[in-house]
């Protein structure tokens, strides 16, 4: 544990961050895996109207600082891919 007052406080920011951070990533996950769920079962209305919602939690978590930009990016393009080839 940290003695000095500075660092007591990064430590507690960087918890209120992390714990943030993992809200936002688990949001995108679960958006996502809904899209993924619905292309595997061949529901192509419904992948398309949860795509934007998924692509929404992605950019949300970009801007977050969450996810990498270039991750993000890439996540976007393959759940794209995946309704587009329904």
């Amino acid at each position: 544990m940290p003695n000095i007052k500075s660092a007591i406080k990064r430590v507690k920011t960087n918890n209120d961050a992390r714990a943030l951070n993992q809200a936002f990533k688990s949001d995108m996950r679960t958006a996502v895996k809904r899209v993924e769920k619905l292309v595997e079962s061949k529901d192509a209305e419904n992948a398309k109207s949860a795509l934007p919602v998924a692509v929404k939690k992605i950019d949300k978590a970009v801007q977050r600082g969450a996810i990498h930009t270039n991750n993000g990016n890439r996540k976007k393009s393959r759940l794209t891919k995946m309704v587009n080839g329904l």
